[in-house]
């Protein structure tokens, strides 16, 4: 069986090494800098995007649904090339509505298609062990479900097409909150005279303890925004978020909450900042700074 793999950066280069442990994978590559960072692997690469619709399964791993839409459909793209009875597996994060109208764009093609979005960050990619959220088919899934294994170690079947995205949706809505809430709440802490350090080993071994406060209280203690996704990219999933909301009458005032703070940090220039660097935001209203080395308030 063919694989054909679109996206090989930082999530879908190491997915893609996994899959091609089991699997022949021909992965779209069009820098030196691609294809240096799959030597060692299985993975055949190539320059031309057509060749991998060639295959038989593909694979995408793109940054937005914009590129997923460009990719497919756009000059040059898969749909020129993909035979009937192909497989096309998107593990991008994008819109719940860019999924149903790619879904619907492929079925005219007679092609089958699955959404199966990613969570866990870099490492857990490096290590098969994501999470995957999977709508579509369910024969289908089951028959995927041997390659999926190569990539991901929790895999989970949410229902039609679209429902792996809406998945990804609320899963990603929840860690943005978290997100926004430590921004808020760590540099209040050094305002009122706390140290930093100490609040962070409270949180993170008590009741306010998340997966994003184990995530970004080390690396804000330290000074470092850089380890997670840019806000600037991140930002599509309140976007998505508060359409669903819109959409279906749902009101969410949390989540309204958590957008302002991620809109005034990229208004403040953190857009390239992952999301722990929403702090500065706040740091900077209370002058004061969440540092391991610095919990003093900064002078006037």
């Amino acid at each position: 069986m063919k694989t054909g793999f679109v996206g090989v950066g930082q999530m879908g280069g190491p997915m893609a090494a996994h899959l091609a442990s089991s699997y022949e994978v021909i992965a779209h590559c069009r820098t030196e800098s691609c294809r240096d960072s799959l030597k060692g692997s299985a993975v055949k690469t190539t320059e031309n995007l057509q060749s991998v619709g060639q295959a038989d399964i593909i694979f995408l791993c793109l940054p937005n649904a914009g590129i997923v839409e460009q990719v497919l459909f756009g000059q040059g793209g898969l749909s020129d090339v993909l035979r009937p009875g192909v497989v096309v597996v998107d593990t991008s994060t994008i819109e719940y509505g860019a999924t149903l109208s790619i879904a619907e764009k492929l079925a005219l093609l007679e092609v089958r298609f699955v959404d199966a979005p990613i969570s866990g960050m870099r490492a857990r990619a490096e290590d098969g062990s994501l999470t995957m959220m999977c709508g579509g088919n369910r024969d289908l899934i089951d028959e995927l479900t041997p390659l999926f294994s190569t990539m991901a170690s929790n895999i989970i079947y949410m229902g039609e097409v679209g429902c792996g995205q809406l998945t990804k949706l609320i899963n990603q809505l929840l860690f943005d909150i978290n997100a926004a809430a430590l921004a808020e709440i760590l540099p209040l802490s050094v305002k009122l005279g706390l140290d930093p350090a100490k609040v962070g080993d409270v949180v993170n071994s008590g009741t306010g303890r998340s997966y994003a406060s184990e995530f970004f209280i080390p690396r804000v203690l330290k000074g470092e925004f850089g380890k997670g996704y840019p806000m600037q990219n991140a930002y599509k999933d309140l976007i998505s978020g508060s359409e669903v909301s819109a959409q279906h009458h749902i009101p969410t005032p949390v989540l309204s909450a958590a957008m302002a703070t991620y809109q005034t940090a990229l208004l403040a220039g953190h857009g390239a900042k992952d999301k722990g660097g929403m702090i500065c935001v706040f740091e900077d209203l209370l002058e004061v700074k969440f540092r391991s080395t610095n919990s003093q308030v900064k002078s006037p």
